[in-house]
Order: structure tokens, then C-alpha cells, then sequence
């Protein structure tokens, strides 16, 4: 069975994957979500400045939001995302255990590693009592005895944050120098102390953090740590596409690594965008949910664009072969009956009061016109490109007893013009052509209108395009009776009717609408 190739397959189940699969999935995209069920923040027993949010499990918003998705039409898989490689215009991504998906695009989510410090006991508690974000975890560590792991420039910045929160902060400066001058300053304004040496453990007491132990013995009493870890990108699936990892630094200290996008997340291999945390180190989770609907709507516009593309092609292909006659046999070959079997309304209504002679019937498929025409007298030349098309009309005018009055001609009348000035009455309904084939074909029809005869040409008018009638979406093929008449010679052709007349039509989802043909009854003076 050949594989399924989404529009979009998303890496990675958290609130950036998830928000740019529900934008998407909204958007009738087809969508799968790969995730291995490792979100960064599962250590996290609530999440915070979410709004409408606040203070719920992250499990929570996760579990709420695959159901959303779902109810859109979103597929999921559980499983690890190891590589990718471009194959032809999609993506085949290679998960875990040796299965395949293909997606047209990619949206990356994998989100980040934290590297903490290298202390005994201090990642058993991240999460809980050991924080790092004064937005993620400071409203719950308020007015608590809270102790600030140095690890670089930036933890002067982190204790400033945290001092906002409590007047009880610390700076341990775990092996490293004392700030400069100016920066001790600001801390010792703050009321912030600078604990020197290196740390040993964290102690924990009936599991709550109570402390530090310094090297040399020394027991620093706190309730909860801040450390700064190294933010690692995920970035293992996204490396085997060729982009490689930047560092990001912040007043001149590399905080981490990152890979590289632009606003709307789009990296620099096409069709591959990313959001979340694996491209922006500092989101928060309803950043990251911003992030992950933007870059959806980016990668919507790259499918808009892409579909656009094919639609053309395949619209000129369609322009350029659906009225040639392999075309129209394997049309007829589809289908037992293409037609009603009725004559044309509008033929019924203007040949009705004529005189029988002879007639043309261009286009005359399986012969209902033809057979109408037979019937109430007319000499009938009945012109088609298909001959399967005319075998049937031959067949429906012997079971109707006036095959002695048709002549069946197969015949390309772009190309091979009827007699000139021979036929009373030339007939030809919905001959729709790109504007100069149509031009040139009604000018040979006009051609061959005896003097006192009558011409008829019958049409989709342009108003149906507005309509959902359902049919071919061919604008410059539509054409109106005025602006046919103004083809002929004014003193050659008396025009007596150029309409748009409507008539009741049922669509293809059974409602009722009103369509419109385009009517051109000229009679030819001399």
C-alpha cells in the first residue's frame, strides 16, 4: 500500500507542536504529530503565566490539546523522530524501531535540554525546589530563603530578578571570582550576600530542599536554588537535515545553542520550519505556543503557494488537451451515458418555430439535438471530434427511427471548416475554447449560416463562476452572447437575441440555484 505523505508532519507534542498542529489541522491540512512523550517541563507539577491556565499541570494543557487537534482531523504517533532526508518534493522522517513518515513539510518542535550544574542532589529537585525562571516558578517561591548558583555574568542578573520576589536571596558563588566592584555594589544595595566556595551537595530533609554543603563543610541554609543551566537545542533529527547548532549569547555569555530561523520560523533548508524552544531558549509555554501558530501559519502559506503552483500546471495541461479528441474519448469512454438524453432547452425554444432544412449540429455528443431536430423534419449534419461519441447518437437515432435524416461526421471543425452558406440552421452549445480557437471556430460556423438561416450559439455564462454549480472553473472560456454578437457584421446579421437567461439548477450538494446560459440568436440577411 502506497505510504500517506501529510501536508505536515509535526516533531514533537508540546505547546508549540501542538499549537501549530491545531492551526494547521484548522487550516484542513492533513497533520501528524511525532512525539516521544519527554516534554521539558514534566518535571513541572504546575505551569504559570499561561493565561486561562495559570497553575494547571502542563499534562493538563497537553492532554486538552491533542483532543482539540483530533477533533480536527490530526493524526498522532508516538515514537522518537531520529532523522530526516529530503525525498523528491517531501520529507521522509525515520523514527525509532525502523518506521517511515512522509511529510510535504516539516514543523520542528523538540524542544531543549537542560545542562544543570554538576552538584550532588540538585537535579533529583529541578522542578521543584531547584527553579531557574523568576516567571515560571517566583509567585510560588515568594518571600522563601532562596540561593543563586553562579555560573557566569548572567546570575548577578538572576539574583536582581530573584530579590524582586523575596528579600531573602543569596548569591553562592560556587568556586567562582566576586562580581566586579560596580555589580557587588548593586547586589550589596539589594541586601543580596555573596556566599564563596565551591558546593558540595544539596540537603534535603522529609523531601524538602533545607540547604547547601559547601566543600569545606560549611551548611548554607535555603528553601529552594536557582541554577542556570546550559540550554541545549534538540537538535539530532534537524542535524541529519544539514543545519547545525548557534550558540546565544547574552552580555557576552553563551547561554546556549540554538538552531537558527527566522520570525516565522523557517530555517534554511526549505520546507523545514521550527518553534519552540529548540530555536527561541528563553520561551515560556504560552510563548512557545505563539511561536508554534506562527510558523503554521508561514508553512500554510509555503502549501498555498506550492498547491497554487501545481494547480496552474495542471490547468494549462487541462486547457491544452481536454477538448482534443483523445480527451473527449476517454471521456466517453468512462461513463455509459455522459448526457441526459434531452435536447438542449435552448434549441428547443428557438428551433421550435423555424421551418425544417438543413441543419449543423456542432459538437452534437450522443445526439439528443440531432435526433430532435431529425425528428421534427431537419436534414441533420451531426459534427463530433469522438467517434465513440457518435457511434452512441448513430445507435439513438435508428431506435428512434430518422437515422436516414442524420449524417455523422467526425470531424475537428477547429480545423476543418463545414461548407460555407449551406445549412439553415447551425446549432452549437457549450463550445467553450480559449478566446482565439473560440473566435476562429464561431467565425467558420458563422461561415456556413445560408442566407435567411439562422444561427444559434449557446453558452455557461460568465455569471455561473459565482455560483456553486460545480462545473469546470475555466474563466477566459466563458464568454457572453453580446460578446459574441459583436463578432458579426451588422449588415450582414440581424441580431435578435443576446441573453443571459436563468434557469433552476440543483447542485452537486442539492441545493437549489439559479444558473445562466448565454444565448445568441442572429439571423443571417444576406
Amino acid at each position: 500500500m502506497e505510504q500517506k505523505t501529510y501536508d505536515v508532519v509535526v516533531v514533537g507534542g508540546g505547546a508549540a507542536g501542538l499549537s501549530g498542529a491545531l492551526a494547521l489541522a484548522r487550516s484542513r491540512r492533513s497533520v501528524l504529530v511525532v512525539d516521544n512523550g519527554e516534554p521539558r517541563n514534566a518535571p513541572a507539577a504546575h505551569m504559570q503565566n499561561v493565561l486561562g491556565h495559570d497553575g494547571k499541570p502542563p499534562s493538563e494543557l497537553l492532554a486538552a490539546g491533542r483532543a482539540e487537534i483530533a477533533g480536527y482531523g490530526a493524526e498522532f504517533l508516538s515514537g522518537r523522530a531520529e532523522s530526516a532526508e529530503r525525498d523528491g518534493e517531501s520529507f521522509r522522517v525515520r523514527l525509532d524501531g525502523g518506521r517511515e513518515v512522509r511529510g510535504r513539510r516539516l514543523l520542528v518542535t523538540t524542544g531543549l535540554v537542560d545542562e544543570l550544574p554538576e552538584i550532588e542532589g540538585l537535579r533529583e529537585r529541578w522542578g521543584r525546589d531547584v527553579a531557574h525562571c523568576p516567571y515560571c516558578h517566583g509567585w510560588e517561591l515568594r518571600d522563601q530563603r532562596i540561593a543563586v548558583v553562579a555560573a557566569g555574568p548572567l546570575s548577578r542578573l538572576q539574583a536582581l530578578m530573584w530579590r524582586q520576589l523575596s528579600p531573602h536571596v543569596l548569591l553562592l558563588l560556587n568556586g567562582l571570582p566576586e562580581p566586579e566592584p560596580e555589580h557587588a555594589e548593586e547586589l550589596a544595595a539589594r541586601g543580596i550576600a555573596l556566599v564563596p566556595g565551591r558546593i558540595a551537595s544539596v540537603r534535603v530533609s522529609d523531601d524538602r530542599l533545607t540547604g547547601v554543603r559547601l566543600e569545606n563543610g560549611d551548611v548554607v541554609a535555603a528553601d529552594a536554588l536557582v541554577a542556570g543551566p546550559r540550554f541545549v537545542a534538540r537538535s539530532a533529527l534537524l542535524e541529519s537535515l544539514g543545519l547545525k547548532l548557534a550558540d546565544v549569547e547574552m552580555h557576552g555569555h553563551v547561554m546556549g545553542s540554538r538552531i537558527v530561523a527566522d520570525e516565522q520560523g523557517a530555517t534554511a533548508v526549505p520546507g523545514v520550519w521550527v518553534a519552540g524552544n529548540v530555536t527561541n531558549l528563553s520561551a515560556t509555554v504560552a510563548v512557545a505556543a505563539a511561536g508554534g501558530q506562527t510558523a503554521a501559519a508561514a508553512v500554510n502559506l509555503d502549501l498555498i503557494a506550492e498547491d497554487t503552483r501545481l494547480a496552474v500546471a495542471a490547468y494549462r495541461e487541462r486547457i491544452a488537451t481536454m477538448f482534443e479528441e483523445q480527451a473527449w474519448e476517454e471521456r466517453y469512454r468512462s461513463r455509459p451515458a455522459i448526457w441526459s438524453g434531452r435536447p438542449n432547452p435552448q434549441l428547443v425554444a428557438e428551433a421550435e418555430p423555424l421551418a425544417a432544412g438543413r441543419a449543423l449540429d456542432v459538437g452534437s455528443g450522443e445526439g439528443a439535438d440531432a435526433v430532435w431536430l431529425a425528428k421534427r423534419g431537419w436534414h441533420v449534419t451531426a459534427v463530433d471530434i469522438s467517434t465513440v461519441a457518435l457511434s452512441r447518437a448513430a445507435g439513438h437515432a435508428a431506435d428512434e427511427g430518422v437515422a436516414d435524416r442524420i449524417t455523422f461526421s467526425h470531424a475537428d471543425l477547429r480545423s476543418q471548416a463545414p461548407a460555407e452558406h449551406s445549412y439553415d440552421l447551425v446549432s452549437a452549445h457549450f463550445m467553450h475554447l480559449v478566446p482565439k480557437a473560440r473566435q476562429e471556430l464561431y467565425a467558420r460556423l458563422a461561415g456556413a449560416v445560408a442566407p435567411g438561416g439562422t444561427l444559434l450559439i449557446v453558452g455557461h455564462h460568465p455569471k455561473d463562476l459565482a455560483t456553486t454549480v460545480g462545473r469546470m472553473h475555466f474563466p477566459e472560456m466563458l464568454f457572453t452572447a453580446e460578446e459574441i454578437a459583436a463578432t458579426l457584421d451588422a449588415e450582414r446579421w440581424e441580431i435578435v437575441a443576446a441573453d443571459a437567461r436563468p434557469r433552476p439548477f440543483t447542485d452537486p450538494e442539492g441545493r437549489a440555484i439559479t444558473i445562466h446560459d448565454a444565448v445568441l440568436v442572429a439571423r443571417r440577411r444576406f
